[in-house]
């Protein structure tokens, strides 16, 4: 199987410093860019865009523990058994984490953000401008559980 080497381009500067699955939405972090990976007007422009999408690693997650079938989200047993890839959840093979944050700065070397759930020190692999023609066609479904588990997560 091939394999891929990914570098960090930056990392999170946050209060919360332990995985924790709610209460993310008033949580403002940093971004500090790494200027050995990027050049220093890489963030240039951004910030005329209202929200950014931050891929990042779940570096603090045992890659021994990742889920390659189902489970109840959550362990909670009052919702159905599904698969890894139908839900969030950050025990993943490759531990990789999204998250669409609404953008609060830009300075020459980092971003502030806010709601990125991503504790302190996390490698940062990605940052993208939301943009609208890139989000959802069509209309959007989900099941009633996720409204449950999501009703304390931001």
């Amino acid at each position: 199987m091939d394999q891929y080497l990914v570098r960090p381009i930056g990392f999170v500067t946050s209060p919360r410093v332990e995985i924790d699955d709610d209460n993310w939405g008033e949580v403002i972090s940093t971004i500090h860019i790494d200027g050995s990976v990027l050049e220093e007007d890489a963030l240039v422009g951004l910030e005329t865009f209202s929200h950014v999408e931050v891929i990042y690693l779940f570096d603090q997650i045992d890659p021994k523990d990742a889920l390659t079938g189902s489970r109840h989200p959550r362990g909670n047993p009052e919702w159905p058994k599904v698969g890894v890839l139908a839900q969030r959840a950050k025990i993943r093979v490759n531990r990789i984490g999204l998250t669409t944050c609404p953008l609060i700065k830009v300075g020459s070397d980092f971003l502030q953000v806010s709601g990125l759930d991503a504790i302190d020190g996390t490698p940062i692999l990605d940052i993208k401008p939301y943009m609208k023609s890139f989000g959802p066609r069509g209309e959007v479904r989900e099941p009633s559980w996720v409204s449950e588990l999501m009703s304390e997560y931001w």
